[in-house]
Protein backbone atom coordinates (compact mmCIF):
# COMPACT_ATOMS: atom_id res chain seq x y z
CA UNK A 1 0.00 0.00 0.00
CA UNK A 2 1.42 3.39 -0.71
CA UNK A 3 2.07 5.93 1.83
CA UNK A 4 0.10 9.62 1.29
CA UNK A 5 2.28 11.63 -0.85
CA UNK A 6 3.12 14.88 -0.75
CA UNK A 7 0.29 16.11 -3.09
CA UNK A 8 -2.75 14.13 -1.03
CA UNK A 9 -1.11 15.65 2.36
CA UNK A 10 -1.74 19.68 0.84
CA UNK A 11 -5.06 18.31 -0.99
CA UNK A 12 -6.39 16.75 2.22
CA UNK A 13 -5.85 19.85 4.31
CA UNK A 14 -7.46 22.12 1.21
CA UNK A 15 -10.25 19.93 1.29
CA UNK A 16 -10.86 20.62 5.10
CA UNK A 17 -11.31 24.08 4.22
CA UNK A 18 -14.53 22.91 2.53
CA UNK A 19 -15.39 20.07 4.63
CA UNK A 20 -14.53 21.85 8.03
CA UNK A 21 -17.91 24.26 8.25
CA UNK A 22 -16.71 26.77 10.32
CA UNK A 23 -14.56 27.55 7.31
CA UNK A 24 -16.60 26.56 4.25
CA UNK A 25 -18.87 29.56 5.18
CA UNK A 26 -17.20 32.19 4.10
CA UNK A 27 -15.33 30.69 1.54
CA UNK A 28 -18.78 30.05 0.03
CA UNK A 29 -20.46 32.96 0.44
CA UNK A 30 -18.13 35.36 -1.41
CA UNK A 31 -17.87 32.66 -4.30
CA UNK A 32 -21.23 32.23 -4.31
CA UNK A 33 -21.54 36.27 -4.23
CA UNK A 34 -18.92 36.55 -7.25
CA UNK A 35 -20.31 33.64 -9.17
CA UNK A 36 -23.74 35.60 -8.94
CA UNK A 37 -22.41 38.67 -10.31
CA UNK A 38 -20.31 37.46 -13.24
CA UNK A 39 -17.33 38.25 -11.29
CA UNK A 40 -17.60 41.55 -12.19
CA UNK A 41 -18.03 43.19 -8.86
CA UNK A 42 -15.81 46.62 -8.24
CA UNK A 43 -12.83 45.26 -6.64
CA UNK A 44 -13.06 48.57 -3.83
CA UNK A 45 -16.69 48.47 -3.09
CA UNK A 46 -16.28 44.27 -2.92
CA UNK A 47 -12.98 45.31 -0.20
CA UNK A 48 -15.33 47.41 1.44
CA UNK A 49 -18.40 45.58 1.71
CA UNK A 50 -16.06 42.61 2.86
CA UNK A 51 -14.67 45.25 5.54
CA UNK A 52 -18.24 46.19 6.68
CA UNK A 53 -19.46 42.63 7.11
CA UNK A 54 -16.07 40.90 8.60
CA UNK A 55 -17.05 41.22 11.89
CA UNK A 56 -20.61 38.80 11.34
CA UNK A 57 -18.16 36.48 9.50
CA UNK A 58 -16.42 36.35 12.60
CA UNK A 59 -19.34 35.78 14.77
CA UNK A 60 -20.49 33.06 12.99
CA UNK A 61 -17.09 31.43 12.56
CA UNK A 62 -16.74 31.57 16.74
CA UNK A 63 -20.24 30.26 17.22
CA UNK A 64 -21.16 26.95 16.33
CA UNK A 65 -24.93 26.24 16.42
CA UNK A 66 -24.82 22.96 17.81
CA UNK A 67 -27.46 19.91 16.86
CA UNK A 68 -31.01 21.87 17.98
CA UNK A 69 -28.98 25.32 18.58
CA UNK A 70 -28.68 25.64 14.68
CA UNK A 71 -32.80 26.79 14.15
CA UNK A 72 -32.13 29.52 16.42
CA UNK A 73 -30.11 30.70 13.48
CA UNK A 74 -33.55 31.74 11.86
CA UNK A 75 -33.82 34.70 14.27
CA UNK A 76 -30.71 36.67 13.05
CA UNK A 77 -32.03 35.99 9.22
CA UNK A 78 -35.56 36.47 10.01
CA UNK A 79 -34.69 40.05 11.98
CA UNK A 80 -32.48 41.43 9.30
CA UNK A 81 -34.79 41.09 6.55
CA UNK A 82 -37.50 43.10 8.44
CA UNK A 83 -34.87 45.87 9.46
CA UNK A 84 -33.54 46.23 6.07
CA UNK A 85 -36.18 45.25 3.74
CA UNK A 86 -33.59 43.74 1.63
CA UNK A 87 -34.12 40.20 -0.10
CA UNK A 88 -32.36 39.27 -3.41
CA UNK A 89 -34.49 36.24 -4.89
CA UNK A 90 -31.63 35.57 -8.18
CA UNK A 91 -28.81 35.30 -5.67
CA UNK A 92 -30.66 32.89 -3.03
CA UNK A 93 -31.28 30.80 -5.79
CA UNK A 94 -27.77 30.71 -6.78
CA UNK A 95 -26.70 29.81 -3.27
CA UNK A 96 -29.24 26.72 -2.85
CA UNK A 97 -28.40 25.34 -6.33
CA UNK A 98 -24.64 25.83 -5.66
CA UNK A 99 -24.66 24.45 -2.37
CA UNK A 100 -26.85 21.39 -3.64
CA UNK A 101 -24.52 20.80 -6.30
CA UNK A 102 -21.79 20.42 -3.99
CA UNK A 103 -22.86 18.66 -1.44
CA UNK A 104 -25.23 15.91 -3.21
CA UNK A 105 -23.23 15.79 -6.27
CA UNK A 106 -19.78 17.43 -6.34
CA UNK A 107 -18.70 16.18 -2.54
CA UNK A 108 -21.86 13.07 -1.99
CA UNK A 109 -21.32 11.40 -5.67
CA UNK A 110 -18.11 13.02 -8.04
CA UNK A 111 -15.61 12.92 -4.99
CA UNK A 112 -16.63 9.67 -3.35
CA UNK A 113 -16.76 7.89 -6.40
CA UNK A 114 -12.86 9.50 -7.56
CA UNK A 115 -11.36 8.21 -3.87
CA UNK A 116 -13.21 5.33 -2.98
CA UNK A 117 -15.19 3.72 -5.60
CA UNK A 118 -18.70 5.01 -4.33
CA UNK A 119 -21.61 4.10 -7.36
CA UNK A 120 -22.47 7.01 -9.50
CA UNK A 121 -25.76 6.86 -8.45
CA UNK A 122 -24.74 7.73 -4.54
CA UNK A 123 -26.79 11.11 -5.05
CA UNK A 124 -29.77 8.77 -5.08
CA UNK A 125 -29.49 8.14 -1.37
CA UNK A 126 -27.17 10.54 -0.03
CA UNK A 127 -29.66 13.87 -0.64
CA UNK A 128 -31.77 12.09 2.16
CA UNK A 129 -28.42 11.73 4.03
CA UNK A 130 -27.30 15.48 4.42
CA UNK A 131 -30.98 16.42 5.27
CA UNK A 132 -30.99 14.34 8.03
CA UNK A 133 -27.13 15.26 9.35
CA UNK A 134 -26.40 17.52 11.95
CA UNK A 135 -22.44 17.39 12.30
CA UNK A 136 -20.01 20.58 12.32
CA UNK A 137 -19.33 19.76 8.25
CA UNK A 138 -20.35 21.75 5.48
CA UNK A 139 -23.02 19.03 5.16
CA UNK A 140 -24.90 20.11 8.18
CA UNK A 141 -27.93 21.73 5.61
CA UNK A 142 -29.29 23.58 8.71
CA UNK A 143 -26.86 25.01 10.19
CA UNK A 144 -25.46 26.20 6.77
CA UNK A 145 -28.45 27.54 4.95
CA UNK A 146 -29.06 30.29 7.37
CA UNK A 147 -25.61 32.09 8.08
CA UNK A 148 -25.25 31.46 4.30
CA UNK A 149 -27.92 33.20 3.75
CA UNK A 150 -27.84 35.98 6.40
CA UNK A 151 -24.09 36.98 5.15
CA UNK A 152 -25.01 36.95 1.29
CA UNK A 153 -28.13 39.21 1.92
CA UNK A 154 -26.10 41.20 4.31
CA UNK A 155 -22.66 41.48 2.04
CA UNK A 156 -25.31 41.87 -1.13
CA UNK A 157 -27.21 44.90 0.83
CA UNK A 158 -23.80 46.70 1.94
CA UNK A 159 -22.32 46.29 -1.66
CA UNK A 160 -25.41 47.38 -3.20
CA UNK A 161 -25.57 50.41 -1.27
CA UNK A 162 -21.89 51.74 -1.88
CA UNK A 163 -22.97 51.88 -5.37
CA UNK A 164 -22.35 47.95 -6.64
CA UNK A 165 -25.93 47.24 -7.03
CA UNK A 166 -29.49 48.11 -7.72
CA UNK A 167 -31.02 46.72 -4.97
CA UNK A 168 -30.20 49.42 -2.33
CA UNK A 169 -29.87 53.30 -3.57
CA UNK A 170 -26.65 54.48 -3.02
CA UNK A 171 -25.56 57.05 -0.61
CA UNK A 172 -23.64 60.35 -1.43
CA UNK A 173 -20.00 60.11 -0.33
CA UNK A 174 -19.43 56.62 -1.02
CA UNK A 175 -18.11 54.42 2.09
CA UNK A 176 -18.27 57.53 3.92
CA UNK A 177 -21.47 58.06 2.96
CA UNK A 178 -22.81 54.59 4.02
CA UNK A 179 -21.45 54.85 7.35
CA UNK A 180 -23.33 58.09 8.05
CA UNK A 181 -26.30 56.60 6.76
CA UNK A 182 -26.09 52.57 7.83
CA UNK A 183 -23.28 52.42 10.06
CA UNK A 184 -25.37 52.74 13.13
CA UNK A 185 -28.16 50.65 12.58
CA UNK A 186 -25.70 48.05 11.18
CA UNK A 187 -23.25 47.93 13.85
CA UNK A 188 -26.36 47.34 16.60
CA UNK A 189 -27.56 44.51 14.16
CA UNK A 190 -24.03 43.37 14.52
CA UNK A 191 -24.13 43.13 17.94
CA UNK A 192 -27.47 42.05 19.30
CA UNK A 193 -26.35 39.63 16.94
CA UNK A 194 -23.33 38.62 18.79
CA UNK A 195 -24.92 38.65 22.27
CA UNK A 196 -27.46 36.85 20.92
CA UNK A 197 -25.36 33.71 19.59
CA UNK A 198 -23.25 33.90 23.16
CA UNK A 199 -26.94 33.61 25.31
CA UNK A 200 -27.85 31.00 23.13
CA UNK A 201 -24.56 28.91 23.79
CA UNK A 202 -24.32 30.07 27.55
CA UNK A 203 -28.10 28.94 28.39
CA UNK A 204 -28.43 26.22 25.87
CA UNK A 205 -25.62 24.27 24.54
CA UNK A 206 -25.36 21.62 27.68
CA UNK A 207 -24.59 18.43 26.26
CA UNK A 208 -20.32 19.48 26.03
CA UNK A 209 -18.73 16.21 28.07
CA UNK A 210 -17.85 16.96 31.37
CA UNK A 211 -13.70 17.21 31.72
CA UNK A 212 -11.67 15.92 34.31
CA UNK A 213 -9.86 18.96 36.13
CA UNK A 214 -6.96 16.99 37.47
CA UNK A 215 -4.14 15.45 35.81
CA UNK A 216 -3.87 12.04 35.92
CA UNK A 217 -3.40 10.80 39.84
CA UNK A 218 -4.95 7.16 40.04
CA UNK A 219 -2.13 4.95 39.44
CA UNK A 220 1.28 5.12 39.70
CA UNK A 221 4.04 3.94 37.37
CA UNK A 222 5.90 1.84 37.93
CA UNK A 223 7.71 -1.53 35.95
CA UNK A 224 6.04 -2.82 32.87
CA UNK A 225 3.03 -4.56 32.55
CA UNK A 226 3.50 -5.34 29.15
CA UNK A 227 6.00 -5.72 26.57
CA UNK A 228 3.42 -3.99 24.02
CA UNK A 229 0.27 -2.48 22.99
CA UNK A 230 -1.12 -2.46 19.65
CA UNK A 231 -4.20 -0.09 19.47
CA UNK A 232 -6.73 -0.55 16.52
CA UNK A 233 -8.83 2.09 15.88
CA UNK A 234 -12.27 1.51 13.81
CA UNK A 235 -12.33 4.89 12.56
CA UNK A 236 -16.18 6.22 13.23
CA UNK A 237 -17.48 2.99 14.14
CA UNK A 238 -20.96 3.24 15.80
CA UNK A 239 -21.27 1.59 19.37
CA UNK A 240 -24.92 0.40 18.73
CA UNK A 241 -23.74 -0.85 15.28
CA UNK A 242 -20.94 -2.44 16.60
CA UNK A 243 -22.88 -4.46 18.97
CA UNK A 244 -25.21 -5.63 16.11
CA UNK A 245 -22.47 -6.59 13.89
CA UNK A 246 -22.08 -10.39 13.11
CA UNK A 247 -18.29 -9.83 14.56
CA UNK A 248 -17.44 -13.47 16.57
CA UNK A 249 -13.74 -12.29 17.11
CA UNK A 250 -14.52 -9.01 18.37
CA UNK A 251 -17.16 -10.76 20.56
CA UNK A 252 -14.53 -13.13 21.71
CA UNK A 253 -12.33 -10.28 22.66
CA UNK A 254 -14.90 -8.70 24.80
CA UNK A 255 -15.68 -12.01 26.22
CA UNK A 256 -12.14 -12.74 27.14
CA UNK A 257 -10.94 -9.32 27.89
CA UNK A 258 -12.76 -5.85 29.19
CA UNK A 259 -15.51 -4.34 27.71
CA UNK A 260 -16.32 -0.86 28.43
CA UNK A 261 -20.06 0.31 27.72
CA UNK A 262 -20.03 4.21 28.40
CA UNK A 263 -16.50 5.18 26.83
CA UNK A 264 -16.73 8.93 25.84
CA UNK A 265 -15.36 10.67 22.76
CA UNK A 266 -14.47 14.52 23.33
CA UNK A 267 -15.96 17.51 21.68
CA UNK A 268 -15.83 18.31 19.22
CA UNK A 269 -16.00 14.60 17.77
CA UNK A 270 -13.44 15.26 14.65
CA UNK A 271 -11.01 12.52 13.94
CA UNK A 272 -7.95 14.34 14.52
CA UNK A 273 -9.18 15.89 17.87
CA UNK A 274 -10.53 12.70 19.11
CA UNK A 275 -6.55 10.94 18.16
CA UNK A 276 -5.01 14.17 19.72
CA UNK A 277 -7.24 13.38 22.74
CA UNK A 278 -6.71 9.74 22.78
CA UNK A 279 -2.53 10.13 22.62
CA UNK A 280 -2.27 12.98 24.90
CA UNK A 281 -4.71 12.49 27.21
CA UNK A 282 -6.45 15.87 27.70
CA UNK A 283 -8.78 18.07 25.85
CA UNK A 284 -8.95 20.36 22.49
CA UNK A 285 -8.37 23.55 24.77
CA UNK A 286 -5.01 22.06 25.87
CA UNK A 287 -3.83 20.02 23.20
CA UNK A 288 -4.94 22.28 20.49
CA UNK A 289 -6.00 20.71 17.45
CA UNK A 290 -9.98 22.29 17.08
CA UNK A 291 -10.87 20.56 14.08
CA UNK A 292 -9.66 18.22 11.50
CA UNK A 293 -8.25 22.48 9.76
CA UNK A 294 -5.23 22.52 11.88
CA UNK A 295 -4.12 25.95 11.64
CA UNK A 296 -0.87 25.22 14.07
CA UNK A 297 0.45 21.82 12.72
CA UNK A 298 1.41 19.55 15.85
CA UNK A 299 -0.38 19.07 19.25
CA UNK A 300 1.03 21.31 21.69
CA UNK A 301 1.56 19.30 24.69
CA UNK A 302 3.51 16.40 25.47
CA UNK A 303 2.13 13.22 23.54
CA UNK A 304 2.81 9.09 24.52
CA UNK A 305 5.11 9.18 21.12
CA UNK A 306 7.21 11.68 22.44
CA UNK A 307 7.15 9.90 26.58
CA UNK A 308 8.12 6.64 24.64
CA UNK A 309 11.20 8.39 22.71
CA UNK A 310 12.20 9.64 26.21
CA UNK A 311 12.50 6.25 27.58
CA UNK A 312 14.17 4.96 24.70
CA UNK A 313 10.88 3.20 23.21
CA UNK A 314 9.40 3.53 19.54
CA UNK A 315 5.55 4.55 19.17
CA UNK A 316 4.15 4.60 16.03
CA UNK A 317 0.68 6.10 14.36
CA UNK A 318 0.19 4.02 11.14
CA UNK A 319 -2.89 6.17 10.18
CA UNK A 320 -4.25 8.68 7.02
CA UNK A 321 -2.81 11.99 6.29
CA UNK A 322 -4.84 14.07 8.30
CA UNK A 323 -3.06 12.72 11.46
CA UNK A 324 0.25 14.05 10.12
CA UNK A 325 -1.02 17.68 11.17
CA UNK A 326 -0.93 16.31 14.74
CA UNK A 327 1.59 13.80 15.15
CA UNK A 328 4.14 14.63 12.66
CA UNK A 329 6.75 11.86 12.11
CA UNK A 330 5.32 9.73 14.78
CA UNK A 331 3.18 9.27 11.42
CA UNK A 332 3.80 6.34 9.23
CA UNK A 333 1.13 7.34 6.72
CA UNK A 334 -0.95 5.44 4.16
CA UNK A 335 -3.42 6.96 1.14
CA UNK A 336 -7.07 7.15 1.33
CA UNK A 337 -7.21 7.51 -2.21
CA UNK A 338 -8.39 3.78 -2.57
CA UNK A 339 -11.15 1.58 -3.42
CA UNK A 340 -13.41 1.46 0.11
CA UNK A 341 -13.80 -2.29 -0.36
CA UNK A 342 -9.96 -2.91 -0.47
CA UNK A 343 -8.13 -0.03 1.83
CA UNK A 344 -8.49 -2.20 4.86
CA UNK A 345 -7.54 -5.04 3.71
CA UNK A 346 -4.38 -2.94 2.61
CA UNK A 347 -3.99 -1.36 5.84
CA UNK A 348 -3.61 -4.25 7.62
CA UNK A 349 -1.04 -6.12 4.86
CA UNK A 350 0.61 -2.69 5.39
CA UNK A 351 0.90 -2.85 9.58
CA UNK A 352 2.36 -6.44 9.61
CA UNK A 353 5.40 -5.17 7.61
CA UNK A 354 5.03 -2.62 9.82
CA UNK A 355 5.67 -4.13 12.76
CA UNK A 356 8.10 -6.51 11.45
CA UNK A 357 10.46 -3.37 10.56
CA UNK A 358 10.30 -1.32 13.42
CA UNK A 359 9.07 -3.71 16.32
CA UNK A 360 7.38 -1.03 18.36
CA UNK A 361 6.39 -0.83 21.88
CA UNK A 362 3.53 0.85 20.95
CA UNK A 363 1.60 0.02 17.37
CA UNK A 364 -1.42 2.17 16.55
CA UNK A 365 -3.66 1.39 13.37
CA UNK A 366 -6.37 3.26 11.99
CA UNK A 367 -9.25 1.38 10.05
CA UNK A 368 -10.92 3.73 7.79
CA UNK A 369 -13.26 1.58 5.93
CA UNK A 370 -16.24 1.64 8.02
CA UNK A 371 -15.99 5.98 8.40
CA UNK A 372 -16.08 5.91 4.39
CA UNK A 373 -19.32 3.53 4.42
CA UNK A 374 -21.26 5.58 7.38
CA UNK A 375 -19.77 9.14 5.51
CA UNK A 376 -20.92 8.08 1.55
CA UNK A 377 -23.86 5.83 2.15
CA UNK A 378 -25.19 6.16 5.90
CA UNK A 379 -25.36 4.43 9.12
CA UNK A 380 -28.32 2.75 9.31
CA UNK A 381 -27.85 0.40 5.93
CA UNK A 382 -26.94 -3.03 5.41
CA UNK A 383 -23.28 -2.06 3.91
CA UNK A 384 -22.67 -0.21 7.12
CA UNK A 385 -22.65 -3.66 9.12
CA UNK A 386 -21.15 -5.16 6.62
CA UNK A 387 -18.26 -2.93 7.21
CA UNK A 388 -17.70 -4.10 10.74
CA UNK A 389 -18.19 -7.81 9.83
CA UNK A 390 -15.08 -7.03 7.49
CA UNK A 391 -13.45 -5.54 9.82
CA UNK A 392 -13.70 -8.33 12.77
CA UNK A 393 -12.10 -10.55 9.81
CA UNK A 394 -9.21 -8.45 9.20
CA UNK A 395 -8.91 -7.85 13.05
CA UNK A 396 -8.59 -11.64 13.73
CA UNK A 397 -6.23 -12.09 10.66
CA UNK A 398 -4.06 -9.52 12.13
CA UNK A 399 -4.29 -10.94 15.91
CA UNK A 400 -3.47 -14.56 14.58
CA UNK A 401 -0.66 -13.58 12.73
CA UNK A 402 0.87 -11.65 15.37
CA UNK A 403 0.33 -15.13 17.55
CA UNK A 404 2.30 -16.72 14.48
CA UNK A 405 5.25 -14.20 14.65
CA UNK A 406 5.40 -14.16 18.43
CA UNK A 407 4.46 -11.22 18.88
CA UNK A 408 1.24 -11.50 20.74
CA UNK A 409 3.22 -12.80 23.56
CA UNK A 410 3.12 -10.38 26.45
CA UNK A 411 1.49 -8.02 24.09
CA UNK A 412 -2.27 -5.72 25.35
CA UNK A 413 -4.33 -5.51 22.59
CA UNK A 414 -7.42 -2.59 22.28
CA UNK A 415 -9.72 -2.12 19.87
CA UNK A 416 -11.55 1.44 19.89
CA UNK A 417 -13.14 4.20 17.87
CA UNK A 418 -12.39 7.64 18.08
CA UNK A 419 -15.96 8.75 17.39
CA UNK A 420 -19.39 7.09 16.72
CA UNK A 421 -21.62 8.12 13.41
CA UNK A 422 -24.68 10.27 13.94
CA UNK A 423 -27.48 9.44 11.42
CA UNK A 424 -27.63 10.58 8.11
CA UNK A 425 -24.18 11.27 6.45
CA UNK A 426 -22.54 9.55 9.20
CA UNK A 427 -21.60 13.15 10.63
CA UNK A 428 -20.13 13.51 13.62
CA UNK A 429 -18.36 16.33 15.30
CA UNK A 430 -21.68 17.97 17.29
CA UNK A 431 -21.85 14.75 19.57
CA UNK A 432 -25.49 13.87 18.15
CA UNK A 433 -27.30 10.74 18.87
CA UNK A 434 -24.64 7.39 17.85
CA UNK A 435 -21.74 9.99 18.26
CA UNK A 436 -20.93 9.88 21.74
CA UNK A 437 -20.18 6.81 22.83
CA UNK A 438 -17.83 4.27 21.88
CA UNK A 439 -16.58 0.43 21.06
CA UNK A 440 -13.58 -0.26 23.54
CA UNK A 441 -12.40 -3.46 24.47
CA UNK A 442 -8.79 -4.08 25.61
CA UNK A 443 -7.66 -7.52 26.25
CA UNK A 444 -3.89 -9.03 26.97
CA UNK A 445 -2.83 -11.32 29.42
CA UNK A 446 -2.31 -8.74 31.93
CA UNK A 447 -6.06 -7.60 31.33
CA UNK A 448 -8.56 -9.21 33.28
CA UNK A 449 -11.41 -11.63 31.58
CA UNK A 450 -15.08 -11.42 30.91
CA UNK A 451 -15.52 -7.60 32.67
CA UNK A 452 -17.96 -5.33 31.46
CA UNK A 453 -17.85 -1.71 32.76
CA UNK A 454 -20.86 0.19 33.08
CA UNK A 455 -19.13 3.48 34.71
CA UNK A 456 -18.59 6.19 32.32
CA UNK A 457 -14.96 6.78 30.93
CA UNK A 458 -13.18 8.68 28.53
CA UNK A 459 -11.01 8.13 25.33
CA UNK A 460 -8.57 10.80 27.14
CA UNK A 461 -7.69 7.62 29.56
CA UNK A 462 -6.18 5.73 26.41
CA UNK A 463 -2.40 7.92 26.53
CA UNK A 464 -2.08 7.31 30.35
CA UNK A 465 -3.23 3.78 30.09
CA UNK A 466 -0.25 2.84 27.45
CA UNK A 467 2.01 4.96 29.69
CA UNK A 468 0.75 2.65 32.75
CA UNK A 469 1.06 -0.55 31.17
CA UNK A 470 4.46 0.33 29.42
CA UNK A 471 6.31 1.65 32.38
CA UNK A 472 6.62 4.99 30.71
CA UNK A 473 5.30 8.58 32.39
CA UNK A 474 2.35 10.13 31.98
CA UNK A 475 2.37 12.71 29.16
CA UNK A 476 2.71 16.18 30.85
CA UNK A 477 -0.71 17.22 30.46
CA UNK A 478 -2.75 13.68 30.99
CA UNK A 479 -5.85 14.22 32.55
CA UNK A 480 -7.89 11.06 31.98
CA UNK A 481 -7.72 8.03 34.59
CA UNK A 482 -5.51 5.19 34.25
CA UNK A 483 -7.89 2.41 33.45
CA UNK A 484 -6.64 0.47 36.39
CA UNK A 485 -9.48 -1.62 36.44
CA UNK A 486 -9.22 -3.85 33.95
CA UNK A 487 -5.54 -4.69 34.47
CA UNK A 488 -5.36 -7.66 36.53
CA UNK A 489 -2.61 -10.48 37.53
CA UNK A 490 0.03 -10.63 34.86
CA UNK A 491 0.04 -14.43 34.29
CA UNK A 492 2.70 -14.41 31.29
CA UNK A 493 6.89 -15.52 32.17
CA UNK A 494 8.92 -12.52 32.73
CA UNK A 495 6.33 -9.42 32.97
CA UNK A 496 6.04 -8.06 36.35
CA UNK A 497 2.61 -7.73 37.64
Amino acid sequence: MKSASLFEIVAARCWNVLNEGKTFTPVFVLSVFLIANGFTVDPLQFGQALLVTLPLFVVHYIFDFPLHLRWFLVVPLAAFVALSSHWNNGLLVWALGLYAFFTVFFWGTLYYHLRIGTTWWNFTRIWKLFLKNTDSTSGNVFEQLPKVFLLLLVFDWVYGALGGGVAVQSPAGGFAGWIESFGTLYAGFVAVVTLYSWLVHRLFFTWKPKEYEDSTSNAQVAEAKAKRVVVIVIDGCRKERFEEADAPFLNHLRRTGVYYHQMETVYPARTVVCFSSMFTGTYPREHGIQSNMVWKLGVRVESIFDKLKQQGKKGVLFGCAHLIDAFGDYVESFTAVEKNDIVDHKIMARAKEIMRRENPDLMVIQMIAVDQTGHSRGVMYPEYLEKIKESDRLIQDFYEWMDREGILEDTVVVVMADHGQGNGIGGHGHLDEGERFVPFLINGPCIQQGMEVKEHRSIVSLAPTIAYLLGVPFPDYSRGPVLVEAIGTVHSEGVTA
